[in-house]
């Protein structure tokens, strides 16, 4: 790509399933971040990026400066934390099969089968799926695919907290999803809001705007596209406030300011409601069917 031709570019837009024109916005961590100018879908430009590569014990560890500060040393807020989603799931869908896609260490996936679920997860990385095995779970190592659905059969809720985003084709991922998604099931994801107060506010140095890792900005209209061109609809869509590990919080604003702030344990056993209203948790359902509208099945016109 060169950078006298980044500002006027015609791409493929995931969410609006064509070739659409998008803006350039700014670069950001050497990546070249654009908008879709029909729907708002950001997007980096990341072509060498590598997720398994990428998503390391270091992640989650605060070796690198957009992953986690200290996740496992945070168990027990995460746990509180989802445990409330869990409850917003049983809302839903009070039983079955559920599957997580980026399920870490397993804490999510842990409190799901406390609740009643039967439970499974795909993670990229090895350190954290392996201590999800140590907690018994069905966790399977390695990237979202077919031969991995298939082997876990029909699924009745599949969660994805704060992944959409990282994912290389979310269209592509939605739609292998659907394949394996019971008709009354549903999807439950979290993501950024791309059209936020926040995000447009901060630009570049919004606290989401992590390439190379962030390789899609959703907002609503986006999402809700998505969705629909993979058969789904959105069945929901709020901004829930969060219980965040204070050692977390200061983490991310380290990273803002150009400075690396360490977990401590005392950071990580305390937590604080937060809610900027710039990450919306969404649900997703099948679409019914289309109805027939063939001539023999329409309903007879009145007379003019």
């Amino acid at each position: 790509l060169m950078r006298n031709d980044r500002t006027a570019l015609t791409l493929k837009c995931p969410a609006c399933s064509r070739a659409t024109p998008h803006r350039f916005l700014y670069i950001k961590n050497g990546c070249d971040i654009f908008q879709c100018r029909d729907c708002g879908l950001g997007r980096t430009e990341a072509s060498s990026f590598d997720p398994l590569a990428y998503y390391d014990d270091g992640y989650f560890s605060g070796r690198q400066s957009d992953g986690y500060a200290d996740y496992r040393g945070a168990e027990p807020v995460l746990r509180r934390e989802f445990a409330r989603t869990v409850e917003f799931i049983q809302h839903r869908k009070p039983q079955g099969c559920l599957l997580e896609i980026g399920c870490a260490y397993g804490f999510f996936l842990d409190e799901a089968r406390r609740a009643g679920f039967e439970v499974s997860g795909i993670e990229p990385a090895e350190s954290a799926a392996a201590h999800a095995g140590d907690l018994g779970l069905n966790v399977i190592c390695g990237l979202l695919n077919e031969a991995t659905l298939e082997s876990l059969g029909n699924l009745d809720v599949i969660v994805l907290l704060d992944v959409i985003e990282h994912l290389p084709d979310p269209q592509e991922a939605l739609a292998l999803l659907a394949d394996h998604l019971r008709p009354d099931g549903i999807i439950v994801l979290t993501t950024g809001d791309f059209g936020s107060l926040a995000a447009r506010s901060t630009g570049a140095h919004w606290r989401l705007m992590t390439p190379p890792q962030h390789l899609w900005f959703f907002n609503r209209a986006s999402i809700a596209s998505l969705a629909q061109s993979v058969g789904f609809r959105v069945e929901s869509s709020d901004y829930p406030w969060k219980f965040v590990p204070f050692s977390l919080i200061a983490f991310q604003v380290g990273r803002m300011l150009g400075r690396k702030i360490a977990a401590s344990p005392t950071g990580n056993r305390f937590a604080i409601p937060v809610n900027l209203f710039d990450a919306m948790r969404v649900v997703l359902s099948k679409a019914p069917p289309c109805p027939d509208t063939s001539p023999h099945d329409r309903a007879p016109q009145p007379a003019r």
